[in-house]
């Protein structure tokens, strides 16, 4: 509106952000190696925050060669509904695998290695 309504209520208090839910479809169910990573130069590069997409890691991000960057997937045996999101890249040896990035190193050693089923989602 073009008419402005002064108010004592601070700027962020006027403001509430908006939370969608989006929704999936599976279009594919694929079995394969689960394993995981962290942000350490032995385990990536010399950048080992950013991904190979150019993002910053954050939980929900995953590394794999045989989908394209933010493909969305699901790990149900292990995290349920949880959406992870394809942005980064593993060593072009790993043509099958989906490697998961955890916060710290202890947290991917104990992920270990898993081979289980994942979901391909596209939003509907």
């Amino acid at each position: 509106s073009p008419f402005h309504t002064f108010s004592n209520e601070p700027e962020e208090s006027k403001e509430h952000p908006v939370i969608v839910e989006e929704e999936y479809r599976v279009v594919e169910v694929y079995r394969t190696t689960i394993t995981a990573y962290s942000s350490t130069v032995d385990q990536t590069n010399s950048e080992p925050f950013i991904t190979a997409s150019g993002s910053w890691v954050e939980d929900g991000i995953v590394a794999t060669n045989f989908l394209p960057f933010n493909t969305k997937i699901r790990i149900p045996a292990y995290f349920g509904d949880k959406v992870f999101v394809v942005k980064d890249r593993m060593n072009r040896r790993y043509t099958d695998r989906v490697d998961i990035w955890f916060e710290t190193r202890s947290q991917a050693k104990n992920f270990g290695i898993k081979y289980t089923e994942i979901e391909i989602l596209e939003e509907v």
